[in-house]
């Protein structure tokens, strides 16, 4: 079997799946769903899914990823700040749950039970990667880790708006998204002007030692 076809097969299994999804959750219950409605033999799920639901959930957010990073590309972002930068990539990262909030908030709930506890911050990890390296960001030192850790929060809490936001353009959830944003840039230059302050402040331990031995006693004639 070549990886395009199965490929192909696993993305036609997902997009199955998607309908018995808001019905059934992630679960094999749906996964075999998918499989029957393609008429696909028996044990396909083992051989495309071998992970079970918790891999089609996965496969399903890797996917919004590569969706969200060709849309990233051909809109260009040419020179808009870098906060405005990241809302939109985010905000398009987001829209890519369109149609499907219900699959979405069943993956939620799903990803806070205990067994699949860890790969919920994974994925979003993975969407803040992809948002950094869409943008051009080239860090490979603390800051690499730094950013996405930030950028994974805004992210995370940035889905639960959308999701509750029942309107049509989303409003509230943009604002919200802003709004998150704005915070981390505050926090980021309030950062910036610390470290740059605490350049010039004295080093401690020679400030100690200073009070400690800078003044003697005179001695006494």
């Amino acid at each position: 079997m070549s990886e395009d076809l199965s490929y192909e097969t696993r993305r036609e299994i997902l997009d199955a799946a998607l309908v018995h999804v808001p019905f059934e959750g992630w679960t094999r219950k749906s996964l075999l769903g998918a499989i029957e409605t393609l008429k696909l033999p028996k044990g396909s799920d083992e051989l495309y899914f071998p992970g079970g639901p918790s891999e089609l959930i996965k496969f399903w957010s890797e996917e919004g990823d590569r969706a969200a990073l060709e849309k990233i590309s051909a809109k260009g972002l040419g020179n808009m700040r870098i906060r405005d930068k990241i809302t939109e990539c985010v905000w398009i990262r987001l829209n890519e749950m369109r149609g499907h909030e219900q699959s979405a908030r069943r993956a939620v709930s799903r990803l806070a039970l205990p067994d699949m506890a860890g790969q919920g911050p994974q994925q979003i990890w993975a969407s803040a990667d992809m948002i950094w390296r869409a943008i051009g960001d080239t860090s490979t030192d603390g800051n690499y880790y730094s950013k996405r850790t930030v950028l994974s929060g805004v992210i995370g809490s940035s889905i639960l708006s959308w999701l509750a936001d029942d309107s049509d353009d989303k409003t509230k959830a943009r604002a919200f998204l802003e709004a998150r944003i704005e915070n981390v840039m505050q926090f980021e230059t309030a950062k910036f002007k610390f470290r740059k302050q605490r350049e010039n402040w004295p080093d401690p331990a020679e400030l100690m030692g200073k009070l400690r031995y800078g003044r003697r006693r005179r001695r006494r004639r």
